[in-house]
């Protein structure tokens, strides 16, 4: 892949999984030398894979501390010198008061079981919905364990639909949400991919309300690493 975005003229690749054959493309990635590879797996072969070949290594939305362990294992994975960046996902719930927050999660929640029901979904507490996807299973080990956890880590939607991707949630008001992304931007994330629910009135929000406080408190801690430096 990253041939086919530089290479200047076409050429043949023999490999294990993929044969091409004049491989060529007239169009090129504006960042050069090419587009940042992100990459995402939480199995023992996929940190090997990603370590090595990624750009940015992406995470699911789980406990800081699990996110430290991870990002620890990554790095020891890559290549030395790399200098390999992290993201992590989540999909923030945001209330004008915590309390009216609480009250959108646990109507979210009631929307996905009523869903799943007529849907005829039958899939029993705990269960997999990707049964070899390690980060699904990694997600509601930690559903399990708690259905919070850190300051507002909300677990249920993914314990509800099996852990089907990026269903960890953070739960507050905007000034709450954006605090605990700011956590996982001090755990060493560089990368924080939100996405809600609703995703016109979540993108509005998010933009509006939780990401400008964000890099306020980025931008304050980078000034502080500076002073100290």
């Amino acid at each position: 892949m990253r041939r086919v975005w530089t290479s200047e003229e076409p050429f043949d690749y023999e490999g294990e999984f993929y044969q091409l054959k004049g491989a060529f493309s007239e169009v090129k990635p504006l960042q050069q030398p090419q587009i940042p590879i992100y990459f995402g797996g939480a199995s023992g072969a996929a940190v090997g894979v990603g370590a090595k070949h990624s750009n940015v290594y992406a995470f699911w939305g789980e406990p800081i501390a699990a996110i430290k362990q991870r990002i620890a294992e990554v790095k020891a994975a890559a290549p030395p010198g790399k200098d390999l960046k992290f993201s992590v996902s989540l999909r923030p719930i945001l209330g004008e008061t915590e309390a009216k927050a609480w009250e959108k999660a646990h109507y979210i929640l009631s929307r996905v079981n009523e869903t799943r029901t007529k849907a005829g979904i039958q899939l029993s507490s705990g269960v997999s919905a990707r049964p070899q996807a390690v980060g699904s299973l990694r997600l509601l080990d930690f559903a399990k364990e708690s259905e919070i956890h850190d300051k507002r880590l909300w677990t249920p939607i993914a314990a509800a639909t099996g852990a089907r991707g990026n269903t960890t949630a953070l739960v507050g008001t905007p000034k709450q949400v954006a605090e605990s992304l700011f956590d996982y931007y001090k755990a060493g994330v560089t990368t924080l991919l939100i996405r809600g629910f609703d995703p016109v009135e979540d993108a509005i929000a998010y933009g509006r309300d939780v990401i400008p406080l964000v890099r306020q408190q980025v931008q304050r801690q980078e000034r502080k690493t500076a002073t100290v430096a």
